[in-house]
Order: C-alpha cells, then sequence, then structure tokens
C-alpha cells in the first residue's frame, strides 16, 4: 500500500503540473498530432503514386501503417518516457531513482506522464478503423481477436525495444541516436509491406529483429492474403510470441545496466 501511494503522488504531480501549463499541454499535443499525421501522410504519398507498390494497394498498406502506429503510440505513451534514461544519468538524477524504494524502471515512468501524447493514439486508432473499413475484411472471430491482439502485442514488443535502446545509456551516455535508430526507425520500418525491402535489410530487421510481425504478418491474415515472401499463413500469430521474448531480454539488459551503473558522483 506503501508503493500504491508513492506512485499515486507521483503521479498527481505530474496532473497538476499538466493542469498548470495548459497553453504548453495543448502545443505539444498538437506536436505529436502533426508527427502521427506526417508519417501516415508518407505512406499515403508513397502508395498513392501507383496502383500498387510491391503488390499492395494504399488500402491495404493503411492497415499496415495503422496497425504498427497503434501499437507503437502506445508503447510510446506508457513506456516511452524511459528514453529520458540518459538524461538522468547525465545529470545525476538516477542516483536520487535508485535510493528511494520503489522500482527504478516504475519511477522512471512515471516522472513524466505522458498525456501529450494521446492525441498520437487517437490518431493512429482512427487510420486502423478506417483503414479495417476501406478493405472490407471478411471478418471470423479469429481475425477479430487477432485485430485486438496485434497492437497489443506491439506495445509490448515497442515498449522492449524503448527500454533496451534506453539502457544503453547505462554503459554509453551519447547512445540516444543508436536507440532512436531502433524504435523510431523500426515504427517507420514496420509500417510498410515487406516486399518493397530487399536483401539483408529485409532479412535483419523484418525477421532476425521481428518488425515483420509487428504489423505486416497479421495483416495478412485480415487481408485474406498469402505472403509474397513465402512464410506461411501461421506466421501472422505470431506476434505475442515475437513480443514476449523481446520484452524478456528488455528486463535482463535493464537488470544487468541497474547492477553495474556507477554514481555520477554529483
Amino acid at each position: 500500500m506503501g508503493e500504491l501511494r508513492a506512485y499515486r503522488a507521483l503521479l498527481g504531480a505530474q496532473f497538476r503540473s499538466v493542469a498548470s501549463y495548459r497553453v504548453s499541454f495543448l502545443a505539444e499535443m498538437a506536436a505529436n498530432l502533426g508527427t502521427t499525421a506526417l508519417d501516415i501522410a508518407t505512406v499515403v504519398v508513397l502508395f498513392a503514386t501507383a496502383r500498387a507498390v510491391a503488390g499492395f494497394t494504399l488500402r491495404e498498406a493503411l492497415l499496415i501503417a495503422g496497425l504498427s502506429s497503434l501499437g507503437f503510440a502506445l508503447a510510446d505513451m506508457l513506456i516511452g518516457n524511459v528514453d529520458h534514461l540518459k538524461v538522468y544519468v547525465r545529470a545525476g538524477t538516477m542516483d536520487v531513482v535508485l535510493v528511494r524504494p520503489l522500482g527504478a524502471l516504475a519511477q522512471l515512468l512515471c516522472m513524466d506522464l505522458p498525456i501529450r501524447k494521446i492525441s498520437r493514439g487517437l490518431l493512429s486508432l482512427a487510420v486502423l478503423v478506417a483503414a479495417v473499413r476501406l478493405n472490407h475484411i471478411d471478418w471470423t472471430l479469429t481475425r477479430a481477436v487477432l485485430l485486438v491482439v496485434t497492437p497489443l502485442a506491439g506495445l509490448v514488443f515497442f515498449g522492449a525495444i524503448f527500454v533496451l535502446s534506453a539502457s544503453l545509456a547505462f554503459w554509453w551516455v551519447d547512445s540516444g541516436e543508436i536507440g532512436s535508430a531502433f524504435t523510431y526507425g523500426g515504427r517507420d520500418f514496420s509500417s510498410y509491406p515487406m516486399p518493397i525491402f530487399a536483401g539483408w535489410f529485409r532479412t535483419l530487421f523484418a525477421y532476425a529483429l521481428g518488425f515483420a510481425f509487428v504489423a505486416y504478418q497479421p495483416a495478412l491474415i485480415l487481408l485474406g492474403r498469402t505472403d509474397p515472401l513465402g512464410l506461411p499463413a501461421w506466421a501472422g500469430f505470431l506476434s505475442p510470441l515475437v513480443a514476449l521474448p523481446a520484452a524478456a531480454l528488455a528486463a535482463l539488459v535493464w537488470r544487468a545496466g541497474i547492477r553495474q551503473y556507477r554514481s555520477t558522483g554529483s
């Protein structure tokens, strides 16, 4: 109960901060909305120039982008604050976090309540709903469950990527750009049909790192399409099985970073 009160106090402080700076809050919400809109617009521009790209139409590509964008938006809203770890390590704020009788990761997530990112999630959800309607999916119970599970698995997967990339700061404080390549770069990569990529790049990011299972493989089942790359239909159900090992790996790396962390001395 004591821990719950402590977390409630941290969250309450963030709510009061948001209420005190309403103009800043609205501006940040608009910025987040614009960022997501630009991401979706990029997909639209690419696929609107031809009837099909790599065998996929614009409305099919929007379904993939919607699934990926919603999973990422949920992860960014709930876990993305851990990306500030490099700032806390450099400034010595991490020392304060570790001396408190609370979980370090949970504290970091509560230190900045990202309500401003709700707009990103709402727009992503709107894109996904629109894409579902545009594609006239032949609904079954399996497909309905898959539509719900896929963004949740994306939340876990992208959340694991956030924690993994942030944990690099325990060894290398200036690791932000490398981490962004896998978080935001992974979001962009998973927003497109995998056949538009080729060679080692697709092999590494799509299948070795698992980004193809965030949205592309589940979307094939929803669309009733076979995979042009030759994977069996059941590959579309692997999203949770890819997300859970990623989360386990993130937990191991996080714990290793916490164990070896040394105070800045400030």
